[in-house]
């Protein structure tokens, strides 16, 4: 990897591209991690957005198409749910609607590792996950335990452009600082907070906001390489100040989606 610092996302491309999905008001078709399905809703709400969690195969071979973008989360994953977003990929594709992947706790449990890296030939828009996630899902060495990451998202990133370079994927590492690369360019995005860490779902959600802002750049031309940059940046953003108004993790979830609610394209998804 080169020495040269990765080029933090400017804020004129991100007042653009948060103002672009301000106007498409997205449909995301969640198929999540059962444990934060409501946290993960209420984030896609407050920032305008829109979503739905529907599970039966039937009923998400039908949604998938509709919805503007389809969110794979594979933290509770179990067969039914597993041919159900098998399903629901299939349609979105078909469809020309970009899916997302959130590789929870891949390369700490063969089931989903194994999962995980089948679904990488059927080319998601972007995958987003920590550093252990990515590095392990690229077929590197890693030290995740479960959802926890125990290498730096910097690390990470050149599995994450050989990811990208592979599936033909936008792949964001999130941790400390987050960085997004479609393979050959690369943005960095600093900010958010630790106590984000400390509270149930943001990374899960944060998947969420990458798919709606993945449905607001398909155009012909949209930069999905901003998009998911902008989306981490939108977060990480609102964590701010949500931790400026909250003291401590019960506090904070309530002051984060006020955050959301209040984030604005003239500030360059800044929130306040």
């Amino acid at each position: 990897m080169s020495d040269k610092p990765v080029q933090e996302l400017p804020d004129h491309i991100a007042a653009t591209t948060f103002a672009e999905f301000r106007e498409a008001k997205p449909l995301v078709h969640c198929l999540t991690n059962e444990v934060v399905q409501t946290f993960t809703a209420n984030v896609l709400l407050a920032l305008g957005a829109s979503p739905a969690m529907v599970v039966d195969e039937s009923e998400a071979t039908q949604f998938a198409a509709i919805a503007g973008a389809v969110l794979i989360n594979i933290g509770t994953l179990y067969p039914a749910r597993g041919e159900a977003m098998l399903a629901a990929i299939t349609s979105a594709t078909r469809a020309g609607k970009p899916w997302v992947l959130d590789p929870v706790a891949v390369g700490a449990l063969d089931y989903r590792t194994a999962f995980a890296r089948g679904l990488l030939s059927l080319k998601p828009a972007a995958i987003r996950g920590n550093a252990s996630e990515i590095m392990a899902l690229a077929g590197r060495d890693a030290r995740g335990r479960g959802v926890d990451s125990a290498d730096e998202s910097l690390a990470a990133l050149p599995a994450a452009r050989d990811l990208a370079q592979q599936t033909g994927a936008v792949v964001a590492v999130t941790g400390a600082v987050d960085y997004v690369t479609d393979g050959t360019r690369d943005y960095a995005v600093s900010g958010g907070h630790p106590l984000m860490t400390r509270v149930v779902g943001t990374g899960c959600a944060l998947s969420a906001v990458v798919a709606a802002f993945c449905a607001s750049s398909s155009g012909p031309k949209g930069d999905r390489l901003a998009a998911v940059a902008t989306a981490c940046r939108t977060m990480a953003r609102a964590g701010e100040h949500a931790v400026a108004a909250s003291e401590g993790p019960g506090s904070f979830v309530p002051a984060f989606l006020d955050a959301l609610y209040r984030m604005s394209a003239t500030n360059g998804a800044d929130g306040g």
